[in-house]
């Protein structure tokens, strides 16, 4: 009888971080199924099946979609892997009757209750990881913070594991020379003299897209051939983009909505930069190390596992946001200094590539079928 994963997040566009695990169940023979929002078509998957999980606990939608899991887990999975948060409740409290079979595993890409978030996330999503973790037969977690948080305070689960991030591709995530750098300008219509900061992120209240639009005109002043490149689509986006044509800078930044040709962007780019108030471990700020950008980034969970203050990057706190403009300004200024950082990065890009995170997960799902 063949065996079967099912997969759970509550969006499609998530199911690009689970191709190399979903491929590696094929290639063992395995039967490999995909649950989300049914947005997108996702490859390397037998069955797909289109659930819209809300992000919103407080949904109503989502007691439909508990009941359309526990239906497709009469399949009998002998391997359940949930993602996202409510992805990961979702899932978890539906398998929680079938887990004598079932493994289930939950990756947490960064806790909502964290050091320095609101209490109100402390006292709604702890005590709901703390009682899920006993429907967990593997949490793992992708940033050290996280991990000492479950392994201290969410004892119900039996195994805790740290995973650092899926990872990236290094054959595409690479420097580039000069040559290919200057080419690559001119097809984005960039001059080559432009001192050029890449943002790549979904554009939300989280991803905190205002603090660098805010301080743009400030900006600007100390570095007048400077070019900002935002890649990202969301709710906000419409908001920031008039805000940027009303003050006139609409030739200073650049909004690419949604790309697939991210790691052109970082071959572009001067500087990869990331505001957020909120991360688990950055894909986005991966990539940019891995391409050998120096990384101008917040002083929070997710980011102070990969940035360095002033040796890979530089940390700022933000409620600071001068902070962050010394930072850029500087970088700008003082190219030797730059170019230690890149090196730096360089240095360190191997241990970020997604085949060392398909190693670490292959141990954990045959640490799951010995147990089976």
């Amino acid at each position: 009888m063949q065996n079967k994963v099912l997969f759970i997040s509550n969006t499609a566009v998530f199911s690009r971080f689970n191709i190399p695990f979903m491929r590696w169940f094929k290639q063992q023979g395995w039967q490999v199924d995909y649950v989300s929002d049914g947005k997108i078509k996702i490859k390397d998957c037998d069955n797909q099946y289109a659930i819209p999980i809300k992000r919103s606990p407080y949904n109503p939608n989502n007691i439909n979609a508990y009941k359309r899991l526990k239906k497709i887990m009469m399949n009998e999975y002998d391997i359940i892997h949930c993602h996202t948060p409510m992805g990961g409740v979702l899932g978890r409290l539906a398998a929680k009757n079938i887990r004598i079979k079932t493994k289930v595993i939950y990756t947490a890409h960064g806790f909502h209750f964290y050091h320095g978030a609101p209490l109100i996330n402390w006292l709604l999503f702890y005590p709901i990881e703390k009682q899920l973790a006993k429907y967990t037969d593997i949490l793992i977690t992708i940033n050290d913070e996280d991990y000492n948080i479950a392994k201290k305070n969410i004892s119900l689960c039996e195994n805790v594991c740290k995973v650092n991030g899926v990872g990236v591709d290094l054959e595409r995530f690479k420097p580039c020379d000069e040559n290919e750098k200057k080419q690559l300008r001119q097809d984005f219509d960039i001059n080559e003299s432009d001192f050029v900061i890449l943002y790549v992120a979904e554009f939300t209240p989280r991803k905190n897209h205002k603090l660098i639009i805010n301080s743009i005109i400030k900006l600007n002043e100390k570095i007048k051939n400077l070019k900002i490149i935002f890649a990202g689509t969301g709710p906000l986006l419409d908001k920031y983009k008039n805000k940027i044509k009303n003050i006139g800078l609409t030739k200073t930044v650049l909004f690419l909505g949604y790309r697939n040709d991210i790691e052109k962007l970082c071959n572009i780019a001067d500087i990869g930069f990331s505001p957020s108030k909120q991360e688990g471990l950055p894909i986005g700020v991966v990539e940019y190390i891995a391409s050998g950008l120096p990384v101008v980034c917040s002083n929070i969970r997710g980011h102070v596992d990969i940035v360095k203050d002033k040796k890979n990057g530089f940390l700022f706190d933000l409620n600071k946001p001068e902070q962050m403009i010394d930072a850029i300004t500087k970088l700008y200024e003082n190219t030797n200094f730059k170019n230690i950082l890149i090196e730096n990065n360089l240095k360190e890009r191997d241990k970020y590539s997604h085949n060392i995170a398909i190693q670490k997960m292959e141990e954990i799902y045959k640490q799951c079928m010995l147990s089976m």
